[in-house]
């Protein structure tokens, strides 16, 4: 695509420019025989449309085999140790060959249309070379048409018909670009609208529209939804279920694997629309919300962190709601240490040799699961948002990280609406609700004991079942 928005229209431009001076000169020196030079380029100019438009198409598909292929590669290296431990290494070179020769496979389809496409240009030239010969000659035998300009008009003619195939490659490649970055403008044509102002002290209030943080605190409502995810079109994950969300309070999402817990965080961060039903926060539905706003009032912690290979000081400033400029520093740096303080991870964190300068490897490699889910939850409370969304956030620690992170969960969520998918008793037991999940619906709702008194009630049966791990009924 770079090439088709410098060199190509650099070329293009020329290639015009010069056709049209050589169409200029032919006319002037024999309009008869201008208009036999020219009688293809009509018809050319169809074909290298039409042609184009192929182009473009089989770019595109070039584009996302070429995709497909990358990714294999990167998925496979960054975990190449599970590779390994299962002797996995032929299965997965054969795996990229076949990526690959399905990208070759398009590629010689593409050098094919191009070989026949100039050929026939190329045919269609000579035949004119021809027939300006026999027409000129005839002129020349009249005596209508001397030599010097029968010279001077194929000189002419050649300049134009290089430039008119400058004019068909500019053409094509230019396609060629539009089709193989088709990705790239369906991202820039998302609707981009919910650009944040930030106004003030408070970081989540937009004038004029009556949004504000504390609206965030009021009930959550997830009215008759329905969805399925575009990849899987024939699932049903969630069958018009209804859920509310008490503002202020702690509700845990519970119930099997596949169940579509996590589904429903993904929806309230717009992630994806549901297909029927809506979703409000204070009678408001979130697609009245600006995008952006709405995520900023939104902190989520899911079960495997997400960490920048950069210092642990930038990881946690990333969860910043506002424009991170080097004049903010000294403002933002106590609001870093103080997150890190609440989410008690700058114990590790000043025991490192470099502190918050250490650099924490690609996804975080360089420290522990504990360590990742704290400097992860750092970065949540820095945002210090109305809603906090919790994906299983302990579910793969120890009991001394998951005892650290608990402690700190808990004081962070006071005052604030939280949302806690889990599958251990000892994470969502101390909540206001709990919600059971089951075949896409809510099937039960209540607290604790309410929903351990319910006769072969599912959650009862997740209990007994030790469906959630690490529990202990005693009831």
């Amino acid at each position: 695509m770079s090439n088709a928005v410098t060199q190509n229209i650099s070329d293009g431009l020329r290639a015009l420019t010069q056709s049209a001076a050589g169409v200029g000169l032919m006319f002037y020196i024999s309009p008869q025989l201008a208009l036999v030079g020219l009688t293809t380029v009509p018809p050319l100019a169809v074909g290298a449309i039409l042609f184009g438009r192929y182009i473009k198409r089989l770019s595109s598909k070039v584009q996302d085999a070429l995709a497909q292929a990358t990714d294999v590669v990167e998925e496979r290296f960054s975990n190449i140790r599970t590779v390994k431990a299962f002797s996995k290494e032929e299965q997965e070179i054969q795996l990229y060959n076949q990526r690959i020769s399905d990208v070759l496979k398009l590629k010689y389809k593409e050098s094919l249309a191009y070989g026949v496409f100039f050929g026939m240009t190329g045919l269609s030239g000579n035949l004119i070379v021809l027939s300006v010969f026999y027409f000129g000659g005839v002129s020349m035998s009249q005596e209508s048409l001397t030599i010097g300009d029968l010279s001077s008009f194929l000189l002419y003619a050649f300049w134009v018909g290089i430039s008119i195939s400058g004019i068909f490659s500019f053409h094509l490649e230019l396609m060629k670009g539009v089709g193989a970055s088709q990705a790239v403008w369906s991202i820039l044509n998302e609707n981009h609208n919910e650009k944040l102002p930030f106004v003030g002290e408070n970081q989540r209030t937009i004038q004029g529209e009556g949004l504000t943080s504390a609206l965030m605190l009021r009930d959550i409502i997830f009215d008759s939804v329905s969805f399925r995810y575009p990849t899987r079109p024939d699932v049903l994950v969630l069958d018009n279920l209804t859920l509310r969300v008490p503002g202020g309070q702690v509700l845990a999402i519970c119930g099997s694997s596949g169940s579509g817990k996590s589904t429903l965080a993904q929806l309230l961060l717009r992630f994806y629309e549901p297909q029927s039903g809506k979703i409000s926060i204070g009678q408001i539905p979130i697609t009245d919300m600006p995008l952006q706003w709405l995520r900023t009032n939104i902190g989520t912690v899911p079960q495997e962190p997400v960490l920048f290979s950069s210092s642990i000081y930038e990881n946690i400033a990333y969860g910043y709601p506002g424009p991170l400029e080097s004049a903010q520093e000294t403002l933002l740096k106590p609001k870093v240490l103080e997150a890190s303080n609440t989410a008690n991870a700058s114990g590790f964190i000043e025991q490192l040799p470099e502190k918050y300068n250490t650099k924490v490897g690609e996804r975080g490699a360089m420290l522990s699961g504990g360590q990742k889910q704290r400097v992860a939850l750092s970065r949540a409370i820095l945002r210090d948002p109305s809603i906090l969304v919790l994906d299983e956030a302990t579910s793969a620690l120890d009991a001394q990280s998951e005892y650290l992170v608990q402690e700190a969960l808990e004081k962070i969520m006071v005052n604030r609406t939280v949302i806690i998918i889990a599958h251990r008793l000892s994470t969502i037991i101390k909540a206001d609700q709990i919600a059971v999940l089951d075949k896409g619906r809510i099937a039960e709702q209540g607290t604790y004991a309410q929903l351990m008194n319910i006769e072969n009630g599912i959650f009862r049966k997740l209990v007994a079942t030790q469906t959630m791990v690490d529990v202990d009924v005693g009831a």
